[in-house]
């Protein structure tokens, strides 16, 4: 017998490897469409995306019990062994247990030979725990403590690396923030301003008020599918990490140079979550918001989102959108970027992202800000924000346009009220140790 909920997780590592799937998409497909539910949906979401996040560390520790290089084991064995790994080092369940499954799901696929490798294999695995073969496995914790966490803590040694650079780090801010990113993250609302209050959205749906967004609601990590949720379906509120309502909010916050200001712009609104949370708050005002996004699909998702707000939305590149110079007061970069300060919410995108993506990123956020900048009045205020530490997308970027005399830096940190650890500034730089958010960057920048 092969059981339902480990043939999900089977099903959604394959499609993930086969396809370039997102494990966040395919899975609840798959759960809807098998009639998985209660208990064994929440294991097959433990057991799909706690497999897809530690794949590196799944497949040094396979490396080392298989009997020839990875590239050479047939893929489906490959995934059955990583979900097979999981299971024996990062859950509860008995290593009978982990195993047998694992087996039957192979056997019955692929017959008994294929079965017997993979029993021998995790048998292997299971002679040891997980903190033992990283003892054996990782670099010296002395000698590379950056190299020793990444393996820990099942991260790309790019990746921690980028994050030690960004916190000024290699030891425990370090080793905290790598161990919080790979842990899974509680799903964040906002409640519609004008609409229905945090409290009220809390009481609703189970959840506690956010502890900085005076629209935010944190629910737990397992509560479920959100989309499903009344308040949800009915536009009363939206799936939207705390940190990007606090980035959107900080942009709000900011006093007027002159007059009130009521014209904005979301420059990268694509699929709409800041776009809706900034018409409902410019609407409540008497003003108006233009959005603007490239792909024509996602632009209908911002379209759809933002219904009933005074929002017009725009297909255009954010680079050049055919919009009228110095005619906004306040317009929001939210950039395209690596993605790496919401890891844990995408599992497989630790394993996707690479190096040689920054430079092309790059070069686009630096050519969205400046276009910003010409876009929002003399005097008015561009926000700034990825979602991603990495200091080559966040501080070089804005950097340089404050270098070329295109933008005066503001303190961005007098606009995130009641948030603490903020560092030096005058950006701000949000984490998932420290605030419980994603690892979102927002700088505040006025046009000279």
């Amino acid at each position: 017998m092969v059981d339902p909920a480990r043939e999900a997780a089977l099903d959604t590592l394959i499609a993930v490897r086969e396809r370039d799937a997102y494990a966040n998409l395919v899975l609840p497909g798959l759960l809807r469409q098998r009639r998985i539910s209660g208990r064994d949906a929440g294991l097959a979401t433990e057991l799909a995306y706690g497999s897809a996040r530690a794949r590196g560390l799944l497949d040094a520790v396979l490396d080392a019990c298989v009997d020839r290089p990875l590239s050479q084991v047939d893929g489906l064995l490959l995934d059955a062994l990583r979900l097979g790994t999981y299971q024996l080092l990062r859950t509860r369940i008995p290593v009978h247990a982990a195993v047998d499954s694992t087996v039957d799901l192979v056997r019955a696929r692929q017959g008994s030979g294929p079965a017997g490798f993979v029993n021998a294999v995790l048998r292997r695995v299971a002679e040891q725990d997980e903190a033992a073969w990283v003892a054996q496995l990782a670099p010296d914790e002395q000698a590379d403590p950056v190299g020793h966490l990444a393996l820990r803590s099942a991260h790309p040694r790019w990746i921690a690396q980028a994050f030690a650079e960004a916190l000024g780090s290699k030891g425990e801010p370090l080793a905290a923030a790598l161990a919080a990113d790979d842990a899974r993250p509680a799903v964040h609302l906002t409640a519609r301003p004008g609409e229905v209050s945090a409290d009220e959205l809390a009481a609703m749906t189970g959840g506690e008020p956010a502890p900085y967004s005076p629209y935010g609601v944190r629910l737990d990590a397992g509560a479920g599918d959100p989309g499903e949720l009344d308040p949800v379906r009915e536009k009363l509120a939206a799936v939207q990490d705390e940190g990007s309502q606090l980035c959107a909010l900080a942009l709000t916050r900011v006093p007027p140079t002159d007059g009130e200001g009521e014209r904005w712009l979301d420059l990268c609104a694509g699929p709409g979550g800041k776009a809706t949370l900034l018409g409902a708050l410019v609407g409540l005002s008497g003003g108006t918001l233009d959005a603007v996004e490239k792909a024509p699909h996602r632009a209908e998702l911002v379209r759809r989102a933002t219904e009933g707000l005074p929002v017009t939305v725009h297909v255009g590149d954010g680079r050049d959108p055919g919009l009228a110079e110095s005619s906004y007061d306040r317009v929001l970069v939210d950039a395209p970027c690596t993605g790496l300060g919401a890891l844990r919410r995408r599992p497989e995108a630790r394993w996707r992202r690479q190096p040689s993506d920054l430079p092309e990123l790059t070069r686009l956020q630096r050519e969205l800000l400046a276009s910003a900048l010409r876009l929002v009045r003399p005097g008015g205020v561009v926000g700034y924000v990825v979602c991603s530490p990495h200091l080559s997308e966040t501080v070089g970027v804005v950097s340089d346009a404050v270098r070329r005399g295109l933008a005066e830096p503001l303190d961005t940190r007098e606009f995130f009220p009641g948030v603490p650890d903020l560092g030096a500034g005058p950006h701000v730089q949000l984490w998932p140790h420290l605030h419980g958010t994603d690892g979102m960057f927002c700088a505040l920048l006025r046009r000279p």
